[in-house]
């Protein structure tokens, strides 16, 4: 059926369907089988026959339903080994999905002996990329950005391709990516088979089709606004300064294997990651400033175990795609119903189970029902868990780790005879011995919490009906009070009235990005050019955290306040309204806002 002239045909997969059934090879199916795919999915099912025929593709799919094997089977299966020139590209948005296309193309070739694949993407040495490409490569996977830098270099032939697949063409084209790939394009052969994988259908897409697929097949899954049905998804109300307080309570209570925990900023990231490694907590943090070789460090250190958390944006986490993650955390809710699903589909992959948990405040409750109408799921209450809860799951890990204890006998032997040495010559019973012991184990921190001084400040959607309005009475109050209060600097922050910033504002942006709690606030005043925010001493690092921040889109170059003789400002002393000469325009912060949007630049190169 071409797709210029009927309608896309929806993929459905029969249960009764093997992928021996599609008319793949044996070494193919033998990848399969060992992989432990029994049935193939609905766009495999549909694509995998049209391109062993020949035919060109569109596939209309998410991600999540199974795509790269639907293209990766079939080119491998009728490849020819040992050719040197590449004869499949594959272009991918980003380095990450690049490198998990690549990883299943390997793992799909493993009985099929002389294919060699390469990577190519930036952030990665071109000596590694050149060395291959000069012995011969087969398959190459990469970013549209790196592969032009090597057609412009020479160093990458196409007149021999036969295959072309672009996975994710949507993202691409969001990216800035559409020049290059249809330079691309244009530098393959016409006779090459090509097949398009896209969430959506925009205009643009559609004309890349009608000038580069000939008389293509259009598939389409039917689009995922809903969640998988085997994660669990639910919510907890909680304010911003009790998320790091209740995630680690969930790190306790929760039976994880490994976790990616989402917050909004960059910084963020950063500083959730570093409170989790002060509490004990195996976690790394994965954003848009980390350089490419330290993110597939990271990324492998997830897969083998050594780390347990991940705190990533949304953009950096893009094809991460792990098994071990049994739990996602939304610190920070997405802005986007697109995200929260993409966030959430990073667990409960190829038909595992799998937990979500989204931090909610107050305020934010119409995005809860916003994510529940469009996912057409639930997304249920939960308690903040409780010391008593703590407890009792400390409790049972102590109980196993005995239980595990027990089962080294030969150990246990050694150690019974020095315990009974113990007890014959102090004459202690054998019980306060093996409590003794436990303490030494334990080391200065408690097994359990105490319940009574336990009281979390759980917040609710209606408890704090009036919490929009509360910060600017106190504020207001502080304001007719005099000096800084408790030690505390006056910090000068250029936003005021003329921005239309209030103190929960301030106050909310200083604490995300300073990682500062409400009572670390004084008195806030809010000049028409300027404010003036009373707080603790800051260090350089928190310095360097806020200096870029943005409240109503302004930066608000936080500074010690001198007052108008140039010294701090500790007495409460008149100040001038006349706003300082920043030197600063007030454009688009890119640092600050990269992992918000894609960077949309029409010749963007992937370095």
């Amino acid at each position: 059926m071409s797709s210029d002239s009927a309608a896309p045909a929806e993929a459905n997969a029969s249960p009764s369907l093997t992928f021996a059934d599609l008319g793949l090879g044996d070494s193919v199916l033998r990848a399969v089988k060992a992989l432990g795919y029994e049935t193939p999915s609905a766009i495999q099912a549909a694509t995998i026959p049209h391109l062993l025929a020949g035919t060109d593709v569109i596939g209309l799919a998410q991600t999540g339903t199974g795509k790269t094997a639907a293209f990766a089977l079939p080119i491998l299966d009728r490849l020819t080994p040992g050719r040197k020139k590449p004869q499949a590209l594959v272009l991918a948005p980003t380095r990450e999905l690049a490198l998990q296309v690549c990883e299943a193309f390997e793992q799909y070739a493993n009985h099929r002996t002389g294919v060699h694949i390469l990577p190519v993407y930036g952030g990665q040495g071109y000596g590694v990329q050149l060395s291959a490409l000069r012995r011969g490569v087969d398959i190459v996977v990469g970013t549209p950005g790196r592969i032009m830098d090597h057609l412009d270099k020479g160093t990458l032939d196409l007149s021999e391709l036969d295959y072309l697949v672009l996975d994710e063409a949507d993202e691409m084209l969001k990216m800035g990516f559409a020049e290059d790939v249809e330079t691309i394009l244009a530098s393959t052969p016409e006779d090459k088979q090509v097949a398009l994988f896209s969430a959506t259908m925009p205009a643009q897409i559609r004309r890349l089709s009608q000038k580069y697929l000939r008389s293509p097949e259009e598939v389409t899954v039917k689009r995922q606004t809903a969640t998988s049905a085997n994660i669990a998804q639910r919510y907890l109300v909680v304010s911003y300064q009790q998320k790091m307080d209740a995630l680690t309570r969930i790190l306790e209570v929760e039976n994880f294997a490994a976790m990616i925990v989402f917050t909004r900023t960059k910084n963020e990231t950063e500083t959730v990651a570093e409170r989790l490694r002060a509490r004990g907590y195996a976690a790394a943090a994965i954003n848009g400033d980390v350089q490419q070789a330290q993110r597939e460090r990271t990324i492998q250190q997830l897969k083998d175990g050594k780390l347990d958390i991940v705190v990533a944006t949304d953009v950096a986490a893009r094809g991460l795609d792990v098994e071990r993650i049994s739990h996602v955390v939304n610190y920070d809710l997405p802005v986007d119903n697109e995200s929260y699903v993409h966030r959430v589909g990073r667990t409960g992959r190829a038909g595992r189970t799998g937990d979500a948990i989204s931090f909610v405040t107050p305020r934010e409750r119409g995005r809860l029902k916003s994510i529940e109408k469009a996912t057409k799921q639930p997304v249920t209450p939960m308690g903040l868990p409780t010391a008593d809860d703590v407890n009792a799951t400390r409790l049972t890990r102590f109980d196993d780790s005995i239980t595990a204890a027990l089962e080294q006998r030969e150990r246990i032997d050694r150690f019974r005879d020095i315990i009974a040495h113990y007890v014959a010559h102090h004459d202690v019973p054998e019980a306060d011995v093996a409590a003794a012991l436990a303490v030494v184990a334990q080391g200065e921190t408690p097994l359990l919490l105490d319940p009574e001084g336990d009281r979390p400040q759980q917040v609710g959607f209606a408890e704090r009906s009036n919490d929009r309005d509360r910060p600017r009475r106190e504020f207001d109050r502080e304001e007719r009070r005099g000096g800084p209060s408790g030690g505390r600097i006056a910090y000068r922050i250029s936003v005021g009235r003329r921005h239309k910033v209030e103190p929960r504002q301030i106050v909310g942006a200083l604490a995300n990005e300073g990682g500062l709690q409400r009572g670390d606030f004084g008195r806030i005043t809010i000049k028409p050019e300027f404010s003036l925010v009373e707080l603790p001493e800051l260090d350089k690092e928190a310095l360097r955290r806020l200096e870029r921040t943005r409240i109503s889109g302004q930066l608000i170059e936080l500074q010690v306040d001198r007052g108008p003789g140039g010294h701090r400002g500790r007495n409460g002393g008149q100040r001038s309204d006349k706003p300082r000469s920043s030197g600063r325009r007030g454009g688009r912060d890119e640092r600050a806002s990269a992992d918000a949007k894609p960077y949309r630049k029409p010749r963007h190169r992937d370095r």
